[in-house]
């Protein structure tokens, strides 16, 4: 039986490349059906392996066969008069490169879902975990780019053709190369950004900013750009570089704690302190106010009445909000109900007019309506 098998093998050669292929299928099935079991024992107690092999599954699949196949071809003898063969064996080379690229980018992908399970940002003091998260979405959107880019350069570079010109391009670069450098200027740009962003940190996801007077949280920190999510559900997507070449409020850069200001304006006459009173009452009342300031100062005067500030703390921006508003209609209420007359007035004073028009101001007296009470005051 071995003498009609290996006259087989050297008197038929689409059959002898059948059982080569066949025979490399079969060897990169056991070898799939091995790492399988071994790295599923592997993860069952670790979260980050459970990930990995997870997202590596899908090009795994595809790996171990190209990888037999095209040690196969290249090492089995005798069956170099297939020149189409050479088209098949650069073909699986590229699908190789392919598939390892693939490969990379899910392991980026899982490593990244690994850290931020590790460091979840929906708990109460997040800023440790938004720093990590952010620097490991950014630092891991430009490693994703740039081994998809070196997967790219290594796919052309087994092309003959496609390599000979690249080489000539390099070789003339000269204005060319100029040329691309300025028309690159953008993408090149947001790139140096997103390192500065993901090392240095200006701003990480779920920060609170001020950009073009509008507040929003950062929702998204992509390769290029950043999404805004303003209050109002609207999304204001911004470039990467804007963040480090313009000013910008980051109201939760260190902590998310914030004193908020409620202005008022009152008569001169009011007394201040009911309402220093009152506006203890109310911040003891108010759940959004974290016990930190409760302070009214007068701070502006004009012709006409006095300008109140008040000062409270909340423990972020959502709450201040909610807290600045609930502090403005107690104390409007209160100075409504226990002292009308103490809102801001308009004082005007009426004077004769006929007296005043009349020759060496020996006018006769006016009568009845004809005179107004000098020094009269008129609340408005």
């Amino acid at each position: 039986m071995n003498t009609d098998f290996i006259a087989f093998w050297n008197s038929h050669p689409w059959g002898r490349l059948g059982l080569t292929v066949a025979a490399a299928l079969f060897v990169a099935f056991v070898l799939r059906s091995l790492a399988f079991v071994f790295l599923h024992r592997l993860a069952k107690h670790r979260p980050f392996t459970a990930d990995l092999v997870g997202h590596a599954n899908p090009p795994m699949e595809w790996l171990m066969p190209l990888l037999m196949l095209t040690t196969a071809l290249r090492v089995t003898p005798d069956i170099d008069q297939f020149r189409w063969l050479d088209a098949i064996n650069h073909l699986l080379l590229v699908l190789l490169i392919a598939v390892l690229t693939w490969l990379a980018v899910r392991c980026i992908g899982a490593a990244q879902l690994a850290a931020m399970r590790l460091y979840p940002v929906d708990q109460e003091d997040n800023l440790r975990a938004r720093r990590v998260v952010t620097q490991v979405r950014v630092l891991g959107r430009i490693a994703v780019a740039m081994v998809v880019l070196i997967g790219l350069a290594a796919i052309f570079m087994t092309i003959p053709m496609v390599r000979q010109f690249g080489a000539g391009l390099l070789a003339s670069a000269g204005v060319a190369g100029i040329a691309i450098g300025f028309a690159a200027k953008p993408v090149l740009s947001n790139l140096i950004a997103g390192v500065q962003i993901a090392l240095t940190q200006p701003i990480r996801l779920d920060d609170v900013v001020i950009i073009q007077n509008e507040w929003g949280r950062i929702e998204e920190i992509s390769g290029t750009y950043v999404v805004v999510r303003i209050w109002d559900e609207r999304r204001l997507v911004v470039p990467l570089n804007y963040f480090i070449e313009n000013p910008f409020e980051n109201w939760t850069r260190t902590t998310a704690r914030l004193t908020g200001t409620v202005f008022l304006w009152v008569d001169y006459r009011m007394p201040l302190d009911p309402l220093r009173t009152e506006l203890r009452r109310l911040c003891e009342a108010a759940p959004e106010w974290d016990r930190r300031v409760c302070m009214l100062q007068l701070v502006d005067a004009s012709d006409r009445a006095v300008q109140l500030r008040a000062l409270v703390s909340a423990a972020d921006s959502g709450r201040a909000w909610d807290l600045r508003c609930r502090i403005r209609e107690g104390l409007v209420a209160y100075v409504q109900n226990g002292f009308p007359d103490y809102l801001p007035h308009l004082r005007a004073s009426l004077h004769d007019v006929h007296a005043e028009a009349a020759p060496g101001g020996s006018g006769a007296t006016p009568s009845g309506s004809d005179a107004g009470a000098s020094g009269a005051t008129g609340g408005l």
